[in-house]
């Protein structure tokens, strides 16, 4: 009876702990840095693909990698992230967004020595959050470059990226979703962030490449709806941010960019209110609406705000301001200072000192040589004509790189631009063609009333 007795008041003991362990787990701490009614502004960043110092040299593998590639500038993105600490030093957002991609291709260092950078950042008086890109976790394609060869170098895993970036917004989210590597966080008392994961990196080694597509999981959108209820109920307002787009950013462009699914991602959004979406993966600048009528039977515009790579020409990030007093959001692009930054340091480098008309140029010469080549292979065109449609090619692709896409109107008229409308079907004419039918607005600035 005794050993009864004693089991029992143990068992008790036992179900207390649990259940005050439980109620200690479930228990939300919300402490926001800026207080109700605060101007806050935001710089956000994304496509970084930052290639650690350690990890490359100027040798033969490293310029092929390179002159090889799509456009980003890694030779020269220790300065070009330098730069833009320079400006934030100089300018002191409240807060930097980062939506993905930090790396190259998930190099376990190239995260280790990003981190390092963001803590001066946060040094600086400035709050970081990140979320993860399809090229960050458990990717092969990790490598690193000496002399003429190339060598595999670690990656990490999920728990990795946490646990490496945790300074800059895991440690400090309301809640976490126990399906992927997204959370919230409460910047301010009125501003809330939705930071999400929406990478498929489980199957990247099994594939052998890191997939391109994203997808929110049906259990992180329920997990969503809990964020949005708890928003809701402390009187906050949710800004979604995620690597992959909502929206349809282009024509051609969109299956391996906007999210899977989508139609049902924003059904959800749209009962939920969340119609702000900050997003990048596609590299380029633009801003795409759309308009839904809700179960309510109320029509709801949704945007989403793809900011342009920042290893990729021309070099520009977001910046949206808050005013509580206008209850209104303002985004622009400004220009990193590369020029400003190296010639401040005393840089003898002259693509650093002219960095706008180098990064044109490196930028722009990759787009030409694209064209001529795919016109030359193709043999239906003189050496004038070639010219003339590689030209227009490059300077559609710039313009859509820069978000400036609705000031085409004298590249539209010119003969280069009619020879490729008359140009037997292709990837490059279709691209053109996306580029000609984008919608006429400006990719740099945008004002939203709450």
């Amino acid at each position: 009876m005794k050993v009864y007795k004693r089991s029992i008041i143990i068992i008790t003991f036992i179900m207390m702990m649990i259940l005050i362990g439980c109620s200690n787990n479930t228990k939300i701490t919300i402490s926001p840095k800026h207080k109700l009614g605060e101007k806050i502004t935001f710089f956000i960043t994304t496509d970084i693909h930052y290639l650690a110092e350690s990890l490359r040299d100027d040798g033969e593998a490293f310029q092929k990698f390179l002159i090889g590639g799509d456009g980003k500038q890694l030779d020269y993105i220790d300065e070009i992230l330098e730069a833009f600490m320079n400006d934030i030093e100089q300018k002191v957002p409240e807060i930097l967004i980062i939506s993905g991609d930090l790396t190259n291709n998930g190099e376990k260092e190239s995260h280790i020595e990003l981190a390092e950078k963001l803590n001066k950042i946060e040094e600086m008086g400035t709050t970081v959050y990140v979320t993860p890109g399809n090229h960050d976790i458990f990717n092969p394609w990790a490598l690193g470059f000496k002399d003429d060869q190339r060598y595999p170098v670690d990656t990490i895993t999920d728990k990795d990226f946490s646990l490496i970036y945790n300074k800059f917004g895991y440690n400090e989210a309301i809640l976490k979703d126990e399906n992927s590597l997204s959370y919230l966080a409460s910047p301010s008392e009125d501003i809330w962030l939705l930071m999400l994961d929406t990478n498929m990196y489980l199957n990247n080694q099994k594939y052998g490449n890191p997939q391109t597509e994203g997808m929110i999981k049906q259990e992180t959108l329920e997990w969503i709806q809990e964020c949005s209820v708890l928003a809701k109920e402390n009187g906050a307002e949710i800004i979604t941010v995620m690597h992959h787009n909502l929206l349809d950013h282009s024509e051609i462009l969109s299956e391996g960019f906007t999210i899977n699914s989508n139609e049902k991602v924003l059904e959800v959004f749209s009962d939920l209110g969340l119609n702000l979406a900050l997003s990048g993966h596609v590299h380029i600048q633009d801003i795409c609406s759309y308009e839904k009528v809700n179960k309510s039977n109320t029509s709801q515009e949704f945007y989403d705000i793809a900011t342009s790579s920042l290893s990729v020409y021309p070099q520009q990030y977001g910046k949206l301001d808050y005013s509580p007093e206008r209850n209104s959001y303002t985004y622009s692009t400004e220009f990193v200072d590369v020029e400003g930054w190296s010639k401040e340091n005393g840089v003898l480098d002259e693509n650093l000192n002219e960095f706008g008309k180098y990064a044109y140029t490196f930028f722009g010469d990759k787009a030409y040589d694209m064209a001529y080549n795919f016109l030359t292979e193709n043999n239906n065109y003189d050496d004038r004509e070639k010219h003339m449609m590689a030209e227009t090619f490059k300077k559609l692709n710039i313009k859509y790189f820069e978000g400036t896409d609705n000031t085409t109107e004298k590249i539209i008229n010119s003969e280069g631009f009619m020879l490729w409308q008359e140009a037997s079907p292709s990837f490059l004419r279709s691209y053109i063609m996306s580029i000609y039918s984008d919608d006429d607005i400006d990719d740099n600035n945008f004002k939203l009333q709450r």
